[in-house]
């Protein structure tokens, strides 16, 4: 008799075994969903001892969720779902971690084959469902009670190879459909007995640049002073020694390094000694007083500055080389000439242990436009207010060893071009990967869940927050009181006010800005969290509110009221105030 046939219920004994070993692999989180399909999932998941459970009522803010504590963590988070449409609502954030690279199980329950294609209730084709979205899928075996020993020893085996793929070189979502008969529901009260066989181990290595590669760069970098570091977005934190080992690069080859602020470059003790440039979106964006570089070479996705990706592909440098070592393709401009998949950090400290090279003229001429650049904003900062102005206060109020997420659209790009290098650890997380305004509210909270210790800020715009209202529903429900909330209204989508679709007057607000108009202080009271509206530039007010929350471990919505049309012409003026006095500071 197998031991399958010992137990009263397969699916427990099926969903207990591949529970034990996810956890033996290193699972730590799973998001649960509630539903009737998933219970032998849920209950052995809830069981688990090293698995820590978290259950959300609706599935976008439990997959989102997931997401950032994935992010935050590094390594995979599972999700659980019912049947049917709810697996479908896991869909977009399937789709920013397969573009981002944040690994996540997703384990949808599914009815048994005999009731797909049927008519039967809540049955939908979940095979194959998330497509090409996924690194893996697999229709796993249906739970019997008669089935071969060697059922189990499958399902310790599949744990281990999806958690494998999902934390592999290339991170990303994996997915697994798991088709219940029922009883779905044990005989008596539960009392788990998780298998306690033999896991598998699956390992990896590094890929190690090899010494003709070193060597090539070495040629490359030393026939030419002309060169950039340019490193964009990351998902969640990069490698442990990458940041180091980058800035220890533009140090010893005398490369100014263009730091997106979601490389992690942007902030930390090295950009007191590293040659970090943050301002670039604002001085590349008219004739710059520098010849064009003729080496670039690049980590991370493309970088979230438009004229940053503007100037490099009008300037076409010579050599332009992405290392990268997940093998993921990340050029829209199509001008990488040489593309290393190898890891990063040891590539770095490789080359940067043959240089000692001090910037040169070409170089000092750059750290003096980012040095002009860095002066005007300051300046336009203090002197003016707007949702710009507000996000860097934002930035400004964290302390040391802080927790940021960024919402996509406006508030992304306003740190980006205003968010100066600074020595503070201040650890950037957004969702890069597809770039959507959903799910931001949900996955900053999954970054604040995995870091409990860590202050978290989340910047987001209007209608963003209006997206995922829902999530707020696990602040209270988690215990999540490090958590403060910058909410920019603005009135709607500003961004589209950058697009000359906003020249049209007649149907710009309808279709596009679409204002929410809403008194968010509803919203915050309903989820028990407390709410502070800052309005006529007030700075000190919203310093002061960040620092209250953080303090008292309040979560806080803290609402930022600014006349968009008047943020976009002011953030217009000073870009062309820059063009007409660059040699202001001179």
């Amino acid at each position: 008799m197998s031991s399958v046939a010992s137990s009263p219920n397969p699916n427990l004994q099926f969903s207990e075994t591949l529970v034990a070993g996810l956890a033996d692999a290193g699972l730590k989180a799973v998001c649960i969903a509630p539903g009737s399909r998933s219970t032998p999932l849920a209950l052995a998941f809830d069981a688990h001892p090293s698995i820590e459970t978290f259950v959300h009522l609706d599935e976008r803010c439990a997959s989102f969720f997931a997401l950032g504590m994935a992010q935050a963590s590094g390594r995979p988070v599972a999700l659980v779902c019912t049947s049917g449409t709810a697996a479908l609502e896991f869909h977009a954030a399937v789709v920013e971690a397969k573009m981002a690279g944040v690994p996540l199980l997703v384990l949808t329950a599914d009815r048994p084959p005999e009731l797909r294609h049927s008519g039967a209730n809540q049955t939908i084709d979940q095979v194959k469902m998330y497509g090409d979205h996924v690194l893996w899928t697999v229709d796993a075996a249906l739970p019997e009670g008669d089935a071969p020993d060697v059922a189990l020893r499958n399902m310790r085996t599949l744990a281990a190879r999806c958690f494998a793929v999902a934390n592999g070189i290339r991170k990303g979502p994996v997915h697994i459909n798991f088709p219940f008969r029922k009883p779905l529901e044990p005989e008596a009260p539960y009392s788990p007995q998780f298998d306690k066989g033999q896991s598998s181990s699956i390992q990896r290595g590094v890929l190690v640049p090899t010494a003709e590669q070193i060597e090539e760069m070495v040629a490359l970098v030393s026939a030419h002073e002309q060169g950039w570091i340019v490193c964009g977005p990351w998902a969640g934190r990069p490698p442990c020694g990458l940041v180091d080992a980058v800035a220890e690069l533009g140090r010893s080859t005398g490369y100014p390094v263009f730091a997106d602020p979601l490389s992690g470059l942007r902030f930390g003790p090295y950009t007191g000694t590293a040659p970090i440039i943050g301002s670039y979106e604002s001085f590349l964006q008219h004739s710059a007083d520098f010849d064009a570089p003729r080496v670039v070479i690049r980590f991370g996705a493309v970088p979230t500055s438009k004229y940053l990706n503007a100037y490099l592909e009008r300037t076409a440098p010579a050599f332009q080389v992405h290392v990268r070592s997940d093998g993921v393709w990340a050029d829209d401009s199509h001008r990488v000439h040489s593309y290393l998949q190898v890891d990063e950090t040891v590539l770095c400290r490789q080359l940067a242990a043959r240089f000692r090279r001090t910037p040169g003229q070409w170089a000092a001429s750059i750290l003096a436009a980012e040095e002009r650049s860095r002066r005007r904003q300051e300046r336009f900062l203090r002197e003016s207010w707007s949702d710009a102005a507000a996000a860097a206060t934002a930035v400004k109020s964290l302390p040391d060893d802080s927790n940021l997420f960024v919402g996509n659209s406006l508030p992304v790009r306003h740190v980006d071009q205003f968010a100066q290098p600074d020595t503070r650890r201040i650890h950037v997380y957004g969702n890069r990967g597809a770039s959507g305004i959903d799910g931001v509210l949900s996955s900053a909270l999954g970054v604040a869940a995995a870091e409990r210790n860590r202050p978290m800020l989340l910047l987001i715009g209007d209608v963003s927050f209006y997206h995922d209202m829902n999530g707020l529903l696990a602040v209270n429900r988690h215990e999540l009181d490090n958590v403060s909330v910058v909410l920019l209204n603005n009135g709607g989508g500003g961004v589209f006010r950058r697009l000359p679709i906003a020249g049209d007057r007649a149907r710009f607000e309808e279709l596009f800005l679409t204002p929410p108009g809403l008194d968010f202080s509803l919203a915050a009271a309903m989820y028990g969290l407390d709410f502070v509206r800052i309005q006529n530039e007030n700075r000190a007010g919203l310093a002061k509110a960040i620092c209250a929350s953080r303090r008292d471990r309040r979560p806080t919505v803290i609402e930022v009221c600014t006349d968009g049309a008047r943020d976009e012409r002011m953030r217009r003026e000073l870009i062309e105030s820059w063009k007409d006095h660059q040699e202001e500071y001179t």
